[in-house]
Protein backbone atom coordinates (compact mmCIF):
# COMPACT_ATOMS: atom_id res chain seq x y z
CA UNK A 1 0.00 0.00 0.00
CA UNK A 2 1.17 3.70 -0.25
CA UNK A 3 2.93 5.60 2.78
CA UNK A 4 2.17 9.43 4.01
CA UNK A 5 4.25 11.38 5.85
CA UNK A 6 5.07 15.20 6.17
CA UNK A 7 7.43 17.20 4.38
CA UNK A 8 9.11 19.02 7.22
CA UNK A 9 7.98 22.25 9.52
CA UNK A 10 5.76 22.06 11.56
CA UNK A 11 4.00 25.50 13.16
CA UNK A 12 3.92 26.82 16.33
CA UNK A 13 6.86 27.09 19.22
CA UNK A 14 6.85 23.48 20.74
CA UNK A 15 9.34 21.01 19.45
CA UNK A 16 7.45 18.45 21.62
CA UNK A 17 4.09 19.22 20.64
CA UNK A 18 4.83 19.06 17.12
CA UNK A 19 6.98 15.79 17.26
CA UNK A 20 4.19 14.01 19.75
CA UNK A 21 1.38 15.11 16.61
CA UNK A 22 3.01 14.08 14.20
CA UNK A 23 4.30 10.67 15.61
CA UNK A 24 0.31 10.70 16.43
CA UNK A 25 -1.21 10.79 13.14
CA UNK A 26 1.81 9.22 11.12
CA UNK A 27 3.07 6.82 13.62
CA UNK A 28 0.23 5.28 14.21
CA UNK A 29 -1.03 5.10 10.80
CA UNK A 30 -0.36 2.01 8.19
CA UNK A 31 2.54 2.89 6.02
CA UNK A 32 2.96 6.39 7.68
CA UNK A 33 6.48 7.58 7.42
CA UNK A 34 6.44 10.67 10.84
CA UNK A 35 9.65 12.54 10.41
CA UNK A 36 11.80 14.50 13.02
CA UNK A 37 9.81 18.27 12.59
CA UNK A 38 11.08 21.56 12.22
CA UNK A 39 9.53 24.06 14.09
CA UNK A 40 10.85 27.71 12.60
CA UNK A 41 8.40 29.42 14.74
CA UNK A 42 11.69 29.30 17.27
CA UNK A 43 13.62 31.10 15.29
CA UNK A 44 15.90 31.06 13.00
CA UNK A 45 18.57 28.89 14.64
CA UNK A 46 15.69 26.35 14.55
CA UNK A 47 14.96 26.99 10.59
CA UNK A 48 15.62 24.79 7.57
CA UNK A 49 19.28 26.82 6.95
CA UNK A 50 20.20 27.01 10.69
CA UNK A 51 19.22 22.97 11.55
CA UNK A 52 21.08 22.26 8.50
CA UNK A 53 24.65 24.40 9.47
CA UNK A 54 23.87 22.82 12.93
CA UNK A 55 25.31 19.36 11.08
CA UNK A 56 28.11 21.01 9.50
CA UNK A 57 31.21 20.98 12.03
CA UNK A 58 34.00 21.47 9.93
CA UNK A 59 33.43 24.87 9.06
CA UNK A 60 33.07 28.53 10.97
CA UNK A 61 29.63 29.74 10.91
CA UNK A 62 27.87 32.45 12.61
CA UNK A 63 25.02 34.88 12.08
CA UNK A 64 24.75 38.48 10.24
CA UNK A 65 22.11 40.93 10.00
CA UNK A 66 22.18 39.51 6.33
CA UNK A 67 21.93 36.21 7.52
CA UNK A 68 24.33 33.14 7.52
CA UNK A 69 27.99 33.27 6.99
CA UNK A 70 30.94 31.01 6.90
CA UNK A 71 34.03 32.20 8.70
CA UNK A 72 36.42 29.86 8.13
CA UNK A 73 37.72 26.82 10.75
CA UNK A 74 35.45 25.49 12.89
CA UNK A 75 37.13 26.68 16.39
CA UNK A 76 35.68 30.07 14.97
CA UNK A 77 32.23 29.50 14.98
CA UNK A 78 29.72 32.53 16.70
CA UNK A 79 27.07 32.30 18.94
CA UNK A 80 24.21 31.51 16.90
CA UNK A 81 25.51 28.48 15.12
CA UNK A 82 26.75 27.07 18.59
CA UNK A 83 23.17 27.31 19.43
CA UNK A 84 21.77 26.10 16.38
CA UNK A 85 23.83 22.90 17.22
CA UNK A 86 22.84 23.00 20.41
CA UNK A 87 19.03 23.43 19.72
CA UNK A 88 19.54 20.39 17.51
CA UNK A 89 21.09 18.37 20.47
CA UNK A 90 18.13 19.09 22.22
CA UNK A 91 14.95 17.72 19.47
CA UNK A 92 17.05 15.04 19.17
CA UNK A 93 17.15 14.28 22.89
CA UNK A 94 13.24 15.16 22.53
CA UNK A 95 12.72 12.65 19.63
CA UNK A 96 14.05 9.98 21.47
CA UNK A 97 12.25 10.19 24.09
CA UNK A 98 9.15 10.15 22.37
CA UNK A 99 9.89 7.66 19.97
CA UNK A 100 10.24 5.40 22.85
CA UNK A 101 8.82 1.54 21.45
CA UNK A 102 8.19 3.54 17.40
CA UNK A 103 8.85 0.91 15.28
CA UNK A 104 8.49 1.72 11.16
CA UNK A 105 9.89 3.81 9.16
CA UNK A 106 10.85 7.16 9.71
CA UNK A 107 11.94 10.23 7.60
CA UNK A 108 14.61 13.59 8.51
CA UNK A 109 15.27 16.44 6.84
CA UNK A 110 18.30 18.79 5.39
CA UNK A 111 18.91 21.41 3.49
CA UNK A 112 20.74 20.80 0.27
CA UNK A 113 24.40 22.03 -0.46
CA UNK A 114 22.89 24.65 -3.66
CA UNK A 115 20.05 26.15 -1.15
CA UNK A 116 23.01 26.57 1.66
CA UNK A 117 24.92 27.95 -1.36
CA UNK A 118 22.58 30.26 -2.74
CA UNK A 119 21.71 31.25 0.89
CA UNK A 120 24.92 31.34 3.00
CA UNK A 121 27.55 34.28 2.80
CA UNK A 122 31.51 33.55 2.30
CA UNK A 123 33.69 35.79 4.76
CA UNK A 124 33.91 39.00 3.13
CA UNK A 125 30.17 39.03 1.11
CA UNK A 126 28.08 37.86 -1.09
CA UNK A 127 27.27 34.52 -1.83
CA UNK A 128 28.99 30.90 -1.42
CA UNK A 129 27.47 30.53 -4.39
CA UNK A 130 30.29 33.04 -5.99
CA UNK A 131 33.09 30.65 -5.25
CA UNK A 132 33.94 27.12 -6.72
CA UNK A 133 36.05 26.27 -3.82
CA UNK A 134 33.80 27.82 -1.53
CA UNK A 135 30.89 26.15 -2.32
CA UNK A 136 32.86 22.48 -3.07
CA UNK A 137 33.67 22.59 1.20
CA UNK A 138 30.33 23.71 2.34
CA UNK A 139 28.91 20.98 -0.23
CA UNK A 140 31.30 18.53 1.67
CA UNK A 141 31.25 20.14 5.05
CA UNK A 142 27.85 19.33 4.44
CA UNK A 143 28.07 15.41 3.75
CA UNK A 144 29.78 14.71 6.48
CA UNK A 145 27.71 16.51 8.99
CA UNK A 146 25.03 14.35 7.46
CA UNK A 147 26.80 10.95 7.90
CA UNK A 148 27.18 11.76 11.46
CA UNK A 149 23.29 12.58 11.61
CA UNK A 150 22.01 9.56 10.19
CA UNK A 151 24.23 7.48 12.54
CA UNK A 152 22.98 9.59 15.83
CA UNK A 153 18.78 9.38 14.57
CA UNK A 154 19.63 5.65 13.88
CA UNK A 155 20.67 5.37 17.69
CA UNK A 156 18.14 7.14 19.47
CA UNK A 157 15.63 5.84 17.06
CA UNK A 158 16.73 2.21 17.64
CA UNK A 159 12.77 1.15 16.17
CA UNK A 160 13.17 2.64 12.00
CA UNK A 161 13.52 -0.40 9.91
CA UNK A 162 13.71 1.99 6.97
CA UNK A 163 15.46 5.28 7.71
CA UNK A 164 14.79 7.94 5.03
CA UNK A 165 16.81 11.61 4.49
CA UNK A 166 15.39 13.97 2.91
CA UNK A 167 17.43 16.93 1.00
CA UNK A 168 15.43 19.99 0.61
CA UNK A 169 16.69 21.63 -2.30
CA UNK A 170 14.37 24.65 -3.47
CA UNK A 171 17.00 26.57 -4.98
CA UNK A 172 18.33 24.40 -6.84
CA UNK A 173 16.23 25.03 -10.05
CA UNK A 174 17.22 29.14 -9.19
CA UNK A 175 21.02 28.36 -8.96
CA UNK A 176 21.09 26.29 -11.94
CA UNK A 177 18.55 28.75 -14.36
CA UNK A 178 21.29 31.94 -12.91
CA UNK A 179 18.29 33.22 -10.83
CA UNK A 180 20.58 34.11 -7.95
CA UNK A 181 20.88 37.72 -6.67
CA UNK A 182 24.53 39.33 -6.18
CA UNK A 183 25.02 40.88 -3.13
CA UNK A 184 24.49 43.92 -4.58
CA UNK A 185 21.01 43.15 -5.88
CA UNK A 186 21.96 44.43 -9.29
CA UNK A 187 23.31 41.10 -10.96
CA UNK A 188 23.09 37.23 -10.99
CA UNK A 189 25.22 34.66 -9.94
CA UNK A 190 26.61 32.59 -12.92
CA UNK A 191 24.55 29.56 -13.92
CA UNK A 192 26.08 26.12 -12.37
CA UNK A 193 26.66 23.57 -15.10
CA UNK A 194 24.32 20.36 -14.81
CA UNK A 195 27.77 17.89 -13.84
CA UNK A 196 29.26 20.69 -11.17
CA UNK A 197 25.25 20.54 -9.50
CA UNK A 198 24.96 16.82 -9.52
CA UNK A 199 28.56 16.09 -8.09
CA UNK A 200 28.07 18.36 -4.92
CA UNK A 201 24.47 16.98 -4.71
CA UNK A 202 25.93 13.49 -5.19
CA UNK A 203 28.21 13.88 -2.24
CA UNK A 204 25.69 14.18 0.03
CA UNK A 205 23.42 11.78 -1.48
CA UNK A 206 26.05 9.14 -1.65
CA UNK A 207 26.78 9.69 2.08
CA UNK A 208 23.47 9.41 2.91
CA UNK A 209 23.59 5.46 1.42
CA UNK A 210 26.73 4.84 2.46
CA UNK A 211 25.55 4.98 5.78
CA UNK A 212 22.17 1.96 4.88
CA UNK A 213 19.77 5.38 4.64
CA UNK A 214 17.74 6.06 1.81
CA UNK A 215 18.17 9.62 -0.13
CA UNK A 216 15.49 11.70 -1.10
CA UNK A 217 15.20 15.02 -2.79
CA UNK A 218 12.45 17.12 -2.25
CA UNK A 219 11.73 20.26 -4.37
CA UNK A 220 8.20 22.63 -4.19
CA UNK A 221 10.02 25.07 -6.61
CA UNK A 222 8.71 24.87 -10.34
CA UNK A 223 11.61 23.91 -12.73
CA UNK A 224 13.47 21.65 -10.16
CA UNK A 225 15.86 19.32 -12.46
CA UNK A 226 14.25 16.17 -11.36
CA UNK A 227 16.34 14.15 -13.79
CA UNK A 228 19.19 15.38 -12.58
CA UNK A 229 18.31 15.07 -9.00
CA UNK A 230 17.62 11.60 -9.83
CA UNK A 231 20.97 10.91 -11.91
CA UNK A 232 22.85 12.15 -8.55
CA UNK A 233 21.64 9.52 -6.61
CA UNK A 234 18.46 10.23 -4.94
CA UNK A 235 15.99 7.20 -4.89
CA UNK A 236 13.22 9.23 -3.55
CA UNK A 237 11.37 12.50 -5.28
CA UNK A 238 9.22 14.45 -3.15
CA UNK A 239 7.37 17.32 -5.53
CA UNK A 240 4.30 19.57 -5.19
CA UNK A 241 2.26 17.81 -7.37
CA UNK A 242 1.02 21.47 -8.88
CA UNK A 243 4.75 22.52 -10.19
CA UNK A 244 6.15 19.92 -12.02
CA UNK A 245 5.99 20.24 -15.65
CA UNK A 246 5.68 17.83 -18.62
CA UNK A 247 9.40 16.41 -17.85
CA UNK A 248 9.20 16.50 -14.38
CA UNK A 249 6.23 14.06 -14.59
CA UNK A 250 8.00 11.83 -17.48
CA UNK A 251 10.93 11.61 -14.76
CA UNK A 252 8.46 10.45 -11.83
CA UNK A 253 6.67 7.71 -14.41
CA UNK A 254 10.26 6.44 -14.68
CA UNK A 255 11.74 6.90 -11.19
CA UNK A 256 8.62 4.62 -9.98
CA UNK A 257 8.99 2.15 -13.15
CA UNK A 258 12.50 1.54 -11.60
CA UNK A 259 10.65 0.58 -8.11
CA UNK A 260 11.73 4.07 -6.58
CA UNK A 261 9.79 6.72 -4.21
CA UNK A 262 7.64 9.33 -5.49
CA UNK A 263 6.45 11.37 -2.57
CA UNK A 264 3.27 13.51 -4.36
CA UNK A 265 2.65 16.70 -2.17
CA UNK A 266 -1.08 17.17 -2.91
CA UNK A 267 -2.23 18.01 0.18
CA UNK A 268 -2.42 22.06 0.80
CA UNK A 269 0.25 23.13 3.59
CA UNK A 270 -1.73 26.29 4.38
CA UNK A 271 -5.26 25.99 5.88
CA UNK A 272 -7.58 26.01 2.83
CA UNK A 273 -10.70 28.02 4.33
CA UNK A 274 -14.02 26.41 4.40
CA UNK A 275 -14.30 26.75 0.58
CA UNK A 276 -11.37 24.90 -0.01
CA UNK A 277 -12.20 21.80 2.16
CA UNK A 278 -10.87 18.66 0.48
CA UNK A 279 -11.78 14.99 1.32
CA UNK A 280 -9.67 11.95 1.41
CA UNK A 281 -12.01 10.59 -1.29
CA UNK A 282 -10.91 13.30 -3.66
CA UNK A 283 -6.96 13.34 -3.53
CA UNK A 284 -7.13 9.70 -3.98
CA UNK A 285 -9.21 10.25 -7.73
CA UNK A 286 -6.14 12.91 -8.48
CA UNK A 287 -3.63 10.28 -7.43
CA UNK A 288 -5.40 7.70 -9.75
CA UNK A 289 -5.91 10.43 -12.46
CA UNK A 290 -2.25 11.29 -12.43
CA UNK A 291 -1.45 7.47 -12.50
CA UNK A 292 -3.48 7.00 -15.23
CA UNK A 293 -1.96 10.13 -17.22
CA UNK A 294 1.14 8.53 -17.35
CA UNK A 295 0.03 4.84 -17.94
CA UNK A 296 0.77 3.28 -14.58
CA UNK A 297 -1.10 0.77 -12.77
CA UNK A 298 -1.80 1.81 -9.75
CA UNK A 299 -1.68 -1.77 -8.57
CA UNK A 300 2.06 -2.05 -9.73
CA UNK A 301 3.24 1.33 -8.12
CA UNK A 302 0.94 2.42 -5.59
CA UNK A 303 3.03 1.01 -3.21
CA UNK A 304 5.39 3.73 -4.28
CA UNK A 305 3.72 6.74 -3.89
CA UNK A 306 3.94 8.33 -0.46
CA UNK A 307 1.53 11.20 0.37
CA UNK A 308 1.90 14.31 1.53
CA UNK A 309 1.78 18.11 1.96
CA UNK A 310 2.67 20.15 -0.98
CA UNK A 311 5.23 21.92 1.10
CA UNK A 312 6.15 22.53 4.44
CA UNK A 313 3.29 23.50 7.03
CA UNK A 314 5.32 26.71 8.78
CA UNK A 315 2.30 28.95 7.94
CA UNK A 316 -0.13 26.44 8.78
CA UNK A 317 -2.46 26.53 12.11
CA UNK A 318 -1.78 23.74 14.46
CA UNK A 319 -5.31 22.45 13.94
CA UNK A 320 -4.72 21.71 10.32
CA UNK A 321 -1.37 20.86 10.31
CA UNK A 322 -2.92 17.84 12.25
CA UNK A 323 -5.09 17.80 9.43
CA UNK A 324 -3.37 17.75 6.44
CA UNK A 325 -1.09 14.76 8.00
CA UNK A 326 -4.33 13.19 8.80
CA UNK A 327 -5.86 13.46 5.24
CA UNK A 328 -2.32 12.19 3.69
CA UNK A 329 -2.69 9.35 5.93
CA UNK A 330 -6.20 8.22 4.85
CA UNK A 331 -5.47 8.86 1.34
CA UNK A 332 -2.69 6.42 1.60
CA UNK A 333 -4.78 4.26 3.12
CA UNK A 334 -7.05 3.94 -0.14
CA UNK A 335 -4.48 3.70 -2.23
CA UNK A 336 -4.12 0.05 -4.34
CA UNK A 337 -0.86 -1.75 -4.47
Amino acid sequence: MAAASGVGSMPGESFDEAQRAVLGVLGEAAGGVPHLVEVPGRGITAGMLGRALGLVSDLGIDLQPAGWRLLGDSGSSGVDHRRARSLLAQDLDGLEELAQGYAGAFKVQVAGPWTLAATVEKPRGDKVLSDVGARRDLAQALAEGVRTHVRDVRRRVTGADRLVVQVDEPSLAAVMAGQISTASGFGRHRTVHPPEASEALGWVLAAIAAEGAEPWVHSCAPGTPLDLVRGAGARGLAVDLATVDAAGHDVLATALEAGETVALGIVAATDPGADGEVTDTALVEQVLRWLDMLGLDPEVVGAQVVVTPSCGMAGASGAWARRALSLAAATAGHLPG
